[in-house]
């Protein structure tokens, strides 16, 4: 099973951005899974090896427009989403992201 974790910072403050809406979408439109970030700002969502195609392309959607709203941030990015392909679904794979109200920066670690 592949393991798609993240953790979500809020770079104005650097408290955890927690309640973000998430989502896995192979890039036919298939949603792999829906979630939330937890209150400390992370995820943590197992996919099974049987869904996975490693010659598709997934997308990790952040939806950080209400969570930047709920704060007062007038801003034009609705989402967040990382493209990335899932080559072995046994692995894990760990994108952290730090949120600004107009940019972020993400990497991808292990």
């Amino acid at each position: 099973m592949a393991i798609v974790t993240s953790h979500t910072l809020n770079g104005l403050d650097g408290t955890h951005a927690s309640g973000i809406s998430v989502k896995l979408i192979k890039l036919n439109g298939e949603i792999l899974f829906e979630s939330k970030m937890d209150e400390g700002g992370r995820l943590n969502q197992i996919v099974k090896p049987e869904i996975i195609d490693i010659s598709s392309i997934y997308e990790l959607t952040f939806d950080t427009g209400a969570y930047w709203s709920s704060r007062g941030y007038d801003q034009i990015m609705e989402q967040i989403v990382l493209r990335f392909k899932i080559p072995n679904p046994e692995a894990s794979y760990h994108m952290p992201i730090i949120i600004n109200p107009n940019s972020y920066s993400t990497w991808w670690s292990s």
